[in-house]
């Protein structure tokens, strides 16, 4: 179905000033004088105190993200930056890189970490490995919308506080829509119709691709486009949103909507330790309050963008479709070995495995109800 972010100059003057006045009054300015140079020095003092006080005061941060300009989760962002300058009446003030301008995707976090950039915004899952605990939040789970996505990231990283984030400070998480297939020139409408071809996968999606049959290829989404292009992929798995806010729709023609095992991908914003303490506490405070209220503006954003995406798929005359329960059973039973693996790895760590995929599994059902 076709569903197609100079006191010594003056002060001189004013000395100069007094010695050309008239002999007459020379005993009146001597008399005077000594006030006059009293308050023109406190004031000048006071003057020269407040301006150096607003400059120090005055806090400059680079914010990093690998998302382009006009997606609209670069926009939240550089929203969170304009909202910062303005309700901290400008003692913080951040300027804003989007699209890799200033670290690549991958490097986004270890950015942060150096100081290359003073905030960050990138995924998780561009270092596989390196969050352990948060890749759980990425398992194929069957999200059904960012929004539930969102509170559950958040809920995860509230709960178990992990090591792996400890070298930032965290502002805030949010996670997209159901990551779900899509390819081009092939449609996949079963487990068989997957075998031979090559899909973008990253971290904990590029073990779905492989559970369920596919050659997984690992890229950052700002090199799939052209990876499709030229046919060095046939498909990825991502969320509706993308093939407008990616423009990944031009360059696809077939979605499979595989709910029943659909991921997430989670995402963090993160800022310089260091400079975080450099902040005086009542704007940490303001900071911290826009984070709590940004949580559910990108949950909101994932939602909306995910049906922005469906639309701009039908305008393009693409093929949507789903699968009927039987073949989505096989689907989620195919890649349940990927959430038993996770399980079997963190406990082989020192983590308690279960305990976060439960906490994860019955967090999202929680907000799915």
């Amino acid at each position: 179905m076709k569903l197609k972010g100079g006191e010594n100059r003056v002060l001189r003057q004013v000395l100069l000033g007094c010695l050309l006045y008239n002999k007459r009054k020379e005993d009146m300015i001597v008399k005077k004088l000594p006030i006059i140079l009293i308050i023109l020095c406190i004031g000048l003092t006071f003057s020269t105190v407040c301006i150096s006080n607003a400059e120090a005061e005055q806090i400059k941060l680079t914010y990093s993200n690998f998302f382009p300009p006009t997606h609209i989760q670069s926009k939240l962002a550089e929203s969170w930056c304009k909202e910062v300058e303005k309700r901290t009446q400008g003692q913080v003030v951040v300027e804003y890189f989007p699209g890799q301008t200033l670290t690549k995707a991958r490097q986004v976090y270890d950015g942060v970490v150096t100081g290359l950039s003073d905030l960050g915004l990138a995924l998780f899952a561009y270092t596989p490995g390196r969050f352990p605990v948060m890749e759980a939040v990425d398992l194929p789970l069957g999200y059904m919308s960012g929004n539930a996505a969102t509170m559950v990231v958040n809920e995860v990283y509230k709960k178990f506080n992990p090591k792996e984030l400890q070298d930032t400070k965290v502002m805030y998480l949010h996670a997209h829509g159901p990551g779900v297939l899509h390819t081009k020139g092939k449609p996949v409408r079963k487990l068989e119709d997957l075998k031979g071809l090559k899909l973008r996968g990253h971290g904990t999606s590029a073990a779905i691709v492989k559970a369920l049959g596919a050659t997984p290829v690992a890229m950052p989404m700002p090199e799939l486009y052209q990876s499709l292009q030229k046919g060095v992929v046939d498909g990825a798995l991502y969320p509706l949103e993308v093939n407008k806010g990616w423009k990944m729709g031009e360059v696809t023609d077939f979605t499979t909507a595989s709910f029943s095992c659909a991921y997430t991908s989670s995402f963090f914003v993160v800022m310089n330790k260091d400079k975080w303490n450099s902040i005086p506490a009542e704007a940490q405070k303001i900071i911290e309050q826009i984070n709590e209220e940004w949580i559910p503006k990108h949950a909101a954003a994932w939602v909306s963008s995910d049906m922005e995406g469906y639309q701009y798929s039908l305008v393009l005359g693409q093929d949507i479709f789903g699968l009927d329960s039987k073949e989505a059973a096989r689907w989620k039973q195919a890649v349940a070995p990927v959430i038993d693996e996770y399980i079997k790895k963190m406990n082989e760590n020192g983590f308690n495995g279960k305990e976060i995929v439960d906490f994860t599994a019955s967090t999202l059902d929680r907000y799915q109800k």
